[in-house]
């Protein structure tokens, strides 16, 4: 099992930064690690993920161009770099880790979750 730990939200302004960080500890098999969020009354959604062994990222198309998603393997921290924030983007967001590679989208693909940051913007 992997453990996950989540840091990094926090309140901006529309066109503001943050960058989501996820520490893991534990299995560090071939996996693949996301991002989800979730807002008040919806349904999670993925955002991000990348799997370990090929380090090609996946992206939402509501956040493509504005976030960044990246691991540092040696460290086993995965990050979320968040850019030109926009209200919509308010939510809690998760990591979540897979073991191999998982069609990113679907949240049942995943064992393993962060308990979760909140991301809030606001004018």
């Amino acid at each position: 099992a992997v453990h996950l730990v989540e840091n990094g939200g926090g309140s901006v302004q529309p066109g503001g930064s943050l960058t989501l960080s996820c520490v893991e500890s534990g299995d560090y098999n071939s996996r693949t690690l996301a991002w989800f969020r979730q807002a008040p009354g919806k349904e999670r959604e993925g955002v991000a993920a990348i799997y370990t062994d090929v380090l090609s990222p996946w992206y939402a198309d509501a956040v493509k161009d504005r976030f960044t998603v990246s691991v540092d393997n040696a460290r086993h921290i995965l990050y979320l770099q968040m850019n030109n924030l926009q209200t919509e983007d308010t939510a809690m967001y998760y990591c979540a880790a897979a073991r191999w590679a998982v069609p990113w989208r679907r949240a049942t693909e995943y064992n393993d979750w962060g308990q979760g940051t909140q991301v809030t913007v606001s004018s």
